[in-house]
Protein backbone atom coordinates (compact mmCIF):
# COMPACT_ATOMS: atom_id res chain seq x y z
CA UNK A 1 0.00 0.00 0.00
CA UNK A 2 1.94 3.35 -1.21
CA UNK A 3 1.34 6.04 1.74
CA UNK A 4 1.20 9.48 1.31
CA UNK A 5 2.66 12.68 3.11
CA UNK A 6 -0.07 13.29 6.03
CA UNK A 7 0.68 17.21 5.94
CA UNK A 8 0.63 17.06 1.99
CA UNK A 9 -2.89 15.15 2.24
CA UNK A 10 -3.99 17.85 5.19
CA UNK A 11 -2.70 20.81 2.06
CA UNK A 12 -4.55 19.38 -0.53
CA UNK A 13 -7.32 22.57 -1.46
CA UNK A 14 -11.15 21.74 -0.30
CA UNK A 15 -9.86 18.45 1.78
CA UNK A 16 -13.01 16.95 2.91
CA UNK A 17 -13.23 13.22 3.21
CA UNK A 18 -10.66 11.07 5.29
CA UNK A 19 -8.83 8.23 2.98
CA UNK A 20 -9.85 5.13 4.20
CA UNK A 21 -6.87 4.05 5.49
CA UNK A 22 -6.62 6.76 7.78
CA UNK A 23 -10.02 6.28 9.95
CA UNK A 24 -9.19 4.19 12.91
CA UNK A 25 -11.32 1.25 13.91
CA UNK A 26 -14.66 2.46 16.53
CA UNK A 27 -12.42 0.96 19.63
CA UNK A 28 -9.92 2.82 18.82
CA UNK A 29 -11.79 6.62 18.12
CA UNK A 30 -10.99 9.34 20.41
CA UNK A 31 -14.39 10.16 20.27
CA UNK A 32 -15.28 6.23 22.37
CA UNK A 33 -12.30 6.67 24.24
CA UNK A 34 -12.58 9.48 25.79
CA UNK A 35 -9.89 10.68 28.68
CA UNK A 36 -10.77 10.46 32.37
CA UNK A 37 -11.17 13.91 34.01
CA UNK A 38 -9.84 15.31 37.39
CA UNK A 39 -6.46 13.66 36.74
CA UNK A 40 -2.90 15.39 36.54
CA UNK A 41 0.61 13.30 35.93
CA UNK A 42 3.15 13.76 38.55
CA UNK A 43 5.39 17.20 37.92
CA UNK A 44 9.19 16.55 39.41
CA UNK A 45 11.56 19.51 40.21
CA UNK A 46 15.30 18.69 39.58
CA UNK A 47 16.03 21.19 41.87
CA UNK A 48 14.58 19.43 44.77
CA UNK A 49 16.40 17.41 47.57
CA UNK A 50 18.44 14.16 46.10
CA UNK A 51 16.21 12.16 48.84
CA UNK A 52 12.84 13.62 47.89
CA UNK A 53 13.87 13.29 44.09
CA UNK A 54 14.85 10.00 43.95
CA UNK A 55 11.07 9.24 45.98
CA UNK A 56 9.43 11.09 43.40
CA UNK A 57 11.01 9.66 40.57
CA UNK A 58 10.35 6.11 41.73
CA UNK A 59 7.23 6.63 42.59
CA UNK A 60 5.96 8.34 39.29
CA UNK A 61 8.03 5.60 37.63
CA UNK A 62 6.42 2.63 39.24
CA UNK A 63 3.05 3.96 39.33
CA UNK A 64 2.49 6.11 36.04
CA UNK A 65 5.84 5.12 33.99
CA UNK A 66 5.60 9.07 33.13
CA UNK A 67 6.26 12.23 34.69
CA UNK A 68 7.01 16.05 33.65
CA UNK A 69 10.50 17.45 34.85
CA UNK A 70 10.81 20.59 35.11
CA UNK A 71 14.30 22.69 36.30
CA UNK A 72 16.07 20.41 34.26
CA UNK A 73 18.66 23.35 33.10
CA UNK A 74 18.31 23.20 29.58
CA UNK A 75 17.39 26.76 28.60
CA UNK A 76 13.86 28.11 27.14
CA UNK A 77 15.74 29.82 24.44
CA UNK A 78 17.32 26.47 23.45
CA UNK A 79 14.20 24.71 23.72
CA UNK A 80 12.49 27.32 21.36
CA UNK A 81 15.46 27.09 18.50
CA UNK A 82 15.03 23.64 18.41
CA UNK A 83 10.88 24.37 17.77
CA UNK A 84 11.88 26.89 15.31
CA UNK A 85 14.48 24.61 13.28
CA UNK A 86 11.62 21.58 13.05
CA UNK A 87 8.96 23.72 12.21
CA UNK A 88 11.33 25.49 9.46
CA UNK A 89 11.93 21.88 8.21
CA UNK A 90 8.42 20.53 7.52
CA UNK A 91 7.71 24.28 5.98
CA UNK A 92 10.01 23.65 3.13
CA UNK A 93 8.51 22.48 -0.11
CA UNK A 94 7.88 18.84 -0.33
CA UNK A 95 10.06 18.01 -3.00
CA UNK A 96 13.02 19.28 -0.53
CA UNK A 97 11.92 17.04 2.23
CA UNK A 98 11.86 13.80 0.22
CA UNK A 99 15.40 14.52 -0.69
CA UNK A 100 15.53 12.86 3.12
CA UNK A 101 12.95 10.02 2.86
CA UNK A 102 13.82 7.14 4.68
CA UNK A 103 12.53 3.58 4.22
CA UNK A 104 11.81 1.03 7.05
CA UNK A 105 10.47 -1.92 5.12
CA UNK A 106 14.54 -2.43 4.08
CA UNK A 107 15.71 -1.19 7.52
CA UNK A 108 15.89 2.52 6.40
CA UNK A 109 15.07 4.13 9.82
CA UNK A 110 16.88 7.63 9.63
CA UNK A 111 14.89 10.32 7.43
CA UNK A 112 11.81 12.01 7.03
CA UNK A 113 8.88 9.14 6.88
CA UNK A 114 5.32 8.51 7.35
CA UNK A 115 4.97 5.17 8.58
CA UNK A 116 7.73 3.76 10.66
CA UNK A 117 6.08 0.52 12.17
CA UNK A 118 3.62 -2.51 11.23
CA UNK A 119 0.20 -2.46 12.42
CA UNK A 120 -1.80 -5.36 11.81
CA UNK A 121 -4.71 -3.32 9.94
CA UNK A 122 -2.25 -1.85 8.18
CA UNK A 123 -3.51 1.96 9.60
CA UNK A 124 -1.89 4.85 9.45
CA UNK A 125 -1.48 7.32 11.73
CA UNK A 126 -2.07 11.04 11.07
CA UNK A 127 1.81 12.13 11.39
CA UNK A 128 4.93 12.74 8.83
CA UNK A 129 8.31 12.97 11.18
CA UNK A 130 11.93 13.06 10.60
CA UNK A 131 13.83 10.39 12.77
CA UNK A 132 17.75 10.14 12.87
CA UNK A 133 20.44 9.36 15.50
CA UNK A 134 22.68 12.17 17.82
CA UNK A 135 24.65 10.26 19.87
CA UNK A 136 26.74 8.67 20.34
CA UNK A 137 29.29 10.05 17.45
CA UNK A 138 30.84 7.33 15.70
CA UNK A 139 27.04 6.19 14.66
CA UNK A 140 25.65 9.90 13.45
CA UNK A 141 25.43 10.11 9.97
CA UNK A 142 25.82 13.97 9.31
CA UNK A 143 24.12 13.31 5.54
CA UNK A 144 20.74 12.38 7.23
CA UNK A 145 20.64 15.61 8.80
CA UNK A 146 18.70 18.16 7.09
CA UNK A 147 21.31 20.42 4.85
CA UNK A 148 18.14 23.47 4.75
CA UNK A 149 17.24 24.64 6.71
CA UNK A 150 20.86 25.39 7.40
CA UNK A 151 19.84 26.46 10.98
CA UNK A 152 19.18 22.64 12.19
CA UNK A 153 22.59 22.40 12.82
CA UNK A 154 24.03 26.06 12.47
CA UNK A 155 22.09 29.19 14.54
CA UNK A 156 22.83 32.78 14.37
CA UNK A 157 22.88 33.39 17.67
CA UNK A 158 21.73 31.20 20.71
CA UNK A 159 19.16 32.68 23.42
CA UNK A 160 20.43 33.37 26.49
CA UNK A 161 18.78 31.90 29.60
CA UNK A 162 18.57 34.58 32.51
CA UNK A 163 21.69 32.97 34.25
CA UNK A 164 23.90 32.69 31.23
CA UNK A 165 26.24 34.86 29.59
CA UNK A 166 27.71 35.66 26.33
CA UNK A 167 30.49 33.56 25.13
CA UNK A 168 31.96 32.26 21.94
CA UNK A 169 30.55 29.37 22.43
CA UNK A 170 27.05 30.59 22.86
CA UNK A 171 27.03 32.11 19.16
CA UNK A 172 27.02 30.25 15.81
CA UNK A 173 26.01 26.96 17.80
CA UNK A 174 24.80 23.67 16.78
CA UNK A 175 21.36 23.58 17.57
CA UNK A 176 20.11 20.30 17.66
CA UNK A 177 23.99 19.21 19.01
CA UNK A 178 23.62 21.57 21.57
CA UNK A 179 20.88 20.15 22.90
CA UNK A 180 21.89 16.65 22.38
CA UNK A 181 24.87 17.72 24.75
CA UNK A 182 22.45 19.55 27.32
CA UNK A 183 19.93 16.24 27.24
CA UNK A 184 22.76 13.80 28.06
CA UNK A 185 23.00 15.58 30.98
CA UNK A 186 19.55 15.51 32.28
CA UNK A 187 19.76 11.78 31.23
CA UNK A 188 22.59 10.53 33.21
CA UNK A 189 20.91 12.32 36.42
CA UNK A 190 17.63 10.66 35.47
CA UNK A 191 19.48 7.19 34.93
CA UNK A 192 21.14 7.72 38.52
CA UNK A 193 17.95 8.53 40.53
CA UNK A 194 16.22 5.54 38.82
CA UNK A 195 19.05 3.22 39.82
CA UNK A 196 19.09 4.33 43.62
CA UNK A 197 15.36 4.00 43.88
CA UNK A 198 15.86 0.21 43.00
CA UNK A 199 18.29 0.11 46.07
CA UNK A 200 21.65 0.06 43.19
CA UNK A 201 24.19 2.60 43.37
CA UNK A 202 23.53 5.48 40.82
CA UNK A 203 25.70 4.30 37.53
CA UNK A 204 23.87 0.53 36.90
CA UNK A 205 21.43 1.61 34.78
CA UNK A 206 23.48 3.32 33.06
CA UNK A 207 25.82 0.57 32.37
CA UNK A 208 23.62 -1.52 31.26
CA UNK A 209 21.64 0.51 28.96
CA UNK A 210 25.20 1.29 26.89
CA UNK A 211 27.27 3.62 29.39
CA UNK A 212 28.91 5.88 26.72
CA UNK A 213 27.59 4.25 23.72
CA UNK A 214 23.53 4.52 24.76
CA UNK A 215 22.40 5.85 21.62
CA UNK A 216 19.66 8.93 21.70
CA UNK A 217 17.25 9.20 18.89
CA UNK A 218 15.55 12.08 17.47
CA UNK A 219 12.21 11.76 16.20
CA UNK A 220 10.51 15.43 15.48
CA UNK A 221 6.54 14.22 14.80
CA UNK A 222 4.41 17.15 13.14
CA UNK A 223 0.71 16.13 13.81
CA UNK A 224 -1.16 18.14 10.54
CA UNK A 225 -4.29 19.47 11.66
CA UNK A 226 -7.41 17.05 11.13
CA UNK A 227 -11.13 18.42 10.12
CA UNK A 228 -12.56 14.96 11.77
CA UNK A 229 -9.89 14.42 14.51
CA UNK A 230 -11.94 12.37 16.32
CA UNK A 231 -11.64 9.87 14.10
CA UNK A 232 -8.04 9.58 13.91
CA UNK A 233 -4.91 9.23 15.75
CA UNK A 234 -1.45 11.16 15.61
CA UNK A 235 0.08 7.75 16.59
CA UNK A 236 -1.50 4.66 17.94
CA UNK A 237 -1.44 3.27 21.85
CA UNK A 238 1.93 1.73 22.18
CA UNK A 239 5.06 1.39 24.57
CA UNK A 240 8.38 2.83 24.02
CA UNK A 241 10.98 0.20 22.88
CA UNK A 242 13.67 3.00 24.29
CA UNK A 243 15.00 2.88 27.95
CA UNK A 244 13.89 6.41 28.34
CA UNK A 245 12.04 9.21 26.28
CA UNK A 246 12.66 12.78 26.69
CA UNK A 247 10.19 14.77 24.85
CA UNK A 248 9.20 18.74 24.47
CA UNK A 249 6.04 19.36 22.42
CA UNK A 250 4.75 22.67 21.03
CA UNK A 251 2.07 24.09 22.86
CA UNK A 252 -0.89 22.17 21.22
CA UNK A 253 -2.08 18.93 23.30
CA UNK A 254 -2.65 15.48 22.06
CA UNK A 255 -0.48 12.98 24.53
CA UNK A 256 -2.77 10.55 26.13
CA UNK A 257 -1.19 8.48 28.75
CA UNK A 258 -2.71 5.21 30.19
CA UNK A 259 -3.35 4.95 33.80
CA UNK A 260 -6.00 2.77 35.66
CA UNK A 261 -7.76 1.39 32.31
CA UNK A 262 -8.43 5.01 31.42
CA UNK A 263 -6.74 7.70 29.20
CA UNK A 264 -5.54 10.81 31.17
CA UNK A 265 -4.88 13.56 28.95
CA UNK A 266 -1.28 15.55 29.19
CA UNK A 267 -1.45 19.35 29.55
CA UNK A 268 0.97 21.65 28.20
CA UNK A 269 3.79 22.48 30.42
CA UNK A 270 5.80 25.30 29.42
CA UNK A 271 9.48 24.33 29.36
CA UNK A 272 9.26 20.75 30.99
CA UNK A 273 10.46 17.85 29.86
CA UNK A 274 8.17 14.66 29.19
CA UNK A 275 9.89 11.82 30.78
CA UNK A 276 8.90 8.40 29.49
CA UNK A 277 9.53 5.35 30.74
CA UNK A 278 10.67 2.91 27.97
CA UNK A 279 10.33 -1.31 27.43
CA UNK A 280 14.22 -1.77 28.68
CA UNK A 281 13.83 -0.27 31.52
CA UNK A 282 10.87 -1.73 32.21
CA UNK A 283 12.61 -5.13 32.10
CA UNK A 284 15.66 -4.00 33.55
CA UNK A 285 14.16 -3.41 36.72
CA UNK A 286 11.78 -6.68 36.21
CA UNK A 287 8.61 -4.86 36.54
CA UNK A 288 9.42 -2.06 38.96
CA UNK A 289 9.18 0.31 36.76
CA UNK A 290 6.36 0.82 33.86
CA UNK A 291 7.34 1.29 30.33
CA UNK A 292 3.98 3.68 29.89
CA UNK A 293 1.66 2.88 27.21
CA UNK A 294 0.09 6.36 25.25
CA UNK A 295 -0.67 7.70 22.16
CA UNK A 296 -0.92 10.98 20.56
CA UNK A 297 -4.38 12.42 19.44
CA UNK A 298 -4.48 15.38 16.71
CA UNK A 299 -6.41 18.89 17.07
CA UNK A 300 -8.92 20.09 13.90
CA UNK A 301 -7.49 23.73 13.90
CA UNK A 302 -3.76 23.37 14.62
CA UNK A 303 -0.77 21.75 13.84
CA UNK A 304 0.90 19.67 16.87
CA UNK A 305 4.72 19.04 17.33
CA UNK A 306 7.02 17.10 19.48
CA UNK A 307 10.59 16.73 19.83
CA UNK A 308 10.95 13.60 21.08
CA UNK A 309 14.44 12.13 22.12
CA UNK A 310 14.56 8.38 22.58
CA UNK A 311 17.50 6.78 24.88
CA UNK A 312 18.17 3.11 23.58
CA UNK A 313 20.91 0.28 24.19
CA UNK A 314 23.82 -0.28 21.61
CA UNK A 315 22.08 -3.25 19.16
CA UNK A 316 24.46 -5.85 20.61
CA UNK A 317 23.77 -4.94 24.38
CA UNK A 318 22.02 -7.64 26.42
CA UNK A 319 18.32 -6.63 27.71
CA UNK A 320 17.08 -8.62 30.75
CA UNK A 321 16.41 -8.21 34.31
CA UNK A 322 19.13 -7.24 36.26
CA UNK A 323 20.33 -9.69 38.42
CA UNK A 324 21.21 -7.87 41.48
CA UNK A 325 17.12 -7.93 41.41
CA UNK A 326 16.47 -11.29 41.26
CA UNK A 327 16.43 -14.27 44.27
CA UNK A 328 14.32 -17.02 45.07
CA UNK A 329 11.05 -14.79 45.84
CA UNK A 330 11.90 -12.40 43.06
CA UNK A 331 12.07 -14.67 39.53
CA UNK A 332 12.78 -13.34 37.13
CA UNK A 333 9.64 -11.93 34.45
CA UNK A 334 11.53 -11.85 31.09
CA UNK A 335 13.38 -13.25 29.06
CA UNK A 336 17.23 -12.05 28.07
CA UNK A 337 17.77 -11.39 24.70
CA UNK A 338 20.03 -8.70 22.54
CA UNK A 339 18.42 -5.35 21.74
CA UNK A 340 18.38 -6.12 18.56
CA UNK A 341 16.52 -9.20 18.49
CA UNK A 342 13.84 -6.77 20.85
CA UNK A 343 13.47 -4.34 18.70
CA UNK A 344 13.07 -6.45 15.54
CA UNK A 345 10.21 -8.51 17.70
CA UNK A 346 8.57 -5.22 18.83
CA UNK A 347 8.35 -3.35 14.92
CA UNK A 348 7.21 -6.59 13.81
CA UNK A 349 4.73 -7.62 16.35
CA UNK A 350 5.93 -10.38 17.14
CA UNK A 351 5.96 -11.93 20.88
CA UNK A 352 8.84 -11.28 23.17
Amino acid sequence: MQIGRVQAIAGTANFKQLPEKIIRPGHERPENTKPFEGVSVPVISLSESHDILVKEIYNACSEWGFFLLKDHGISPGLIEKLWKVGIEFFNQPQEEKEKYANDPSNGKFEGYGTKMTKNLDEKVEWIDYFFHLMSPPSKVNHQIWPQTPSSYRHCDRYVLGPSESVTDTAILNHVTEEYNKELKKVIETVLEQLSEGLGLEGKVLKSWVGGDEIELEMKINMYPPCPRSELVLGVEAHTDISALTLLVPNDVPGLQVWKDDYWITVDYFPNALFVHIGDQIEVLSNGKYKSVLHRSLVNKERTRMSWAVFCAPPHDAMTGPLPELLDEKNPAKYSTKTFAEFRHRKFNKLPQ
